[in-house]
Order: C-alpha cells, then structure tokens, then sequence
C-alpha cells in the first residue's frame, strides 16, 4: 500500500499523470501553430481548419478513438508504415494513450492560446517593428510574453482534462493494467467488479482531487501572469 493506495491502483495514478504529461508535450508547440494560423492567418480554408481542429469538443469521444484506430492501426495508413518500417506501435501502448489524450486536449489549448495571442496589443508589435525587430524579435520579446497566460492556461487545463479522458483511450488503447489502464478506466474497472466500491471511491476521489487542484493552478497561473505583464 502507497498513501492508502494498492499497487494496481497506485499505477493507474502513476499512469495517468505520465499519459495527460506526454500528451501535452506532444500537443502544445502545434497547438501554438495553430492558433497563431487561426488568430492572424488569412487563407481559404481558415473556417474549415478551425471547425477540424474544435471537432473532438462536439463529437463523441469513442468517435475520436474509433478514428485512431482506423488510422494508427497497425494495418492502417499511418500505423502500417510506423509499424513496418520503424518497429512503433501505438495501438494498445501507452503511447497510444497519450495521443488518444493529446488529440481531446489539443483543442483546449488551441482555444486558450488564440485567446491569449487575440487580446495583443497590435500597436505594440507595430512599434517593435518600426524600432527595427524582426518577426521572430518581435515574437520573442512581444508576442510570447503577452500571449504567455493563454499557453499557461492551455497547458494546465489539458493536462487536467487529460487526467479524465477515458472514451479516445479505452477505445484506441483496451483497457490493459500498467500499459494503458489510467484513472477514469481504473475506475470503470472496479464498477465492474464484485465489492470494487470501496476502491472505485477511492480512485474517483483521487481523481476529483488532481482535476480541481489543475483548474486551480490554471487560474492562479493565468492571473499571476497578468499581474507580472501589468507590472512589467
């Protein structure tokens, strides 16, 4: 026992933390591309790009893992070649998990983000311009620091939503004990299971626990950084 924990359900914890942690490192510099290409870009298409990447806000969750399994499968178009050529498989592996994740929560940061990158002063990186900065000066020094609580905000409230995602996962991954079982499948685990009640309220409390400490952090981070532009 670990903190009044079993060693099972002590993976499950462990396990989610790794998963909703490498889904957000894999998703966040592309969620930042995105967002900038939906906030300043000016292209056909933009609307289209914008209702794709929102899409698995609106759709159901199995939806999204019954997709990556078509696509990362190991007979699939992605996941064939992955397979074949490089010896990856995604499907069933906790790497799968964290993609399955990292595809539900890239919409939260994409949001976030373009939020933050929309409420910049235009004039402040006109006149970082007009003082010879160039478009990655301005970005660095400018864009970045003001945009900065929305990526914080982002980041933190996706790897809280990640900690609770289980339709992508158990659908694109099973439900495999200390390879893909995180906290939300644990959990369904122990519903299915004769006198799993104590342990299912255990894991559920946990589980409420790490999601409001995440929107929590979010908060206290975003309005930190706020304060810090203000003063700055």
């Amino acid at each position: 026992m670990t903190l009044g924990l079993a060693a099972e359900e002590w993976q499950a914890v462990r396990l989610s933390l790794e998963v909703a942690t490498r889904s957000v490192a894999v998703s966040l510099v592309p969620a930042i591309a995105i967002a900038w290409l939906l906030a300043r870009g000016r292209f056909p298409g933009r609307m289209l790009l914008d209702a794709l990447v929102h899409l698995p806000l609106v759709v159901p969750p199995v939806v999204v893992g019954w997709g990556l399994l078509m696509l990362f499968g190991i007979r699939g178009p992605i996941g064939a070649p992955l397979h074949d050529w490089f010896g990856i498989r995604l499907v069933f592996t906790t790497e799968g998990a964290a993609l399955a994740t990292a595809v539900m929560s890239f919409p939260l940061i994409v949001r976030a983000v373009r939020l933050g990158l929309e409420a910049v002063d235009p004039g402040l990186e006109a006149a970082a311009r007009t003082l010879g900065a160039g478009p990655i000066d301005r970005f660095l020094t400018v864009t970045l620091p003001l945009m900065s609580p929305g990526i914080l905000a982002g980041t933190v409230t996706a790897f809280a939503a990640g900690l609770g995602e289980f339709g992508a996962v158990i659908t694109f991954v099973s439900n495999i004990p200390g390879e893909t079982q995180t906290l939300p499948l644990a959990i369904y685990s122990a519903t299915q299971t004769a006198g799993g009640e104590a342990t299912a309220a255990r894991l559920a409390g946990i589980s409420f626990a790490l999601a409001v400490a995440g929107l929590l952090l979010a908060e206290l981070l975003a309005r930190r950084m706020h304060r810090w532009l203000g003063r700055a």
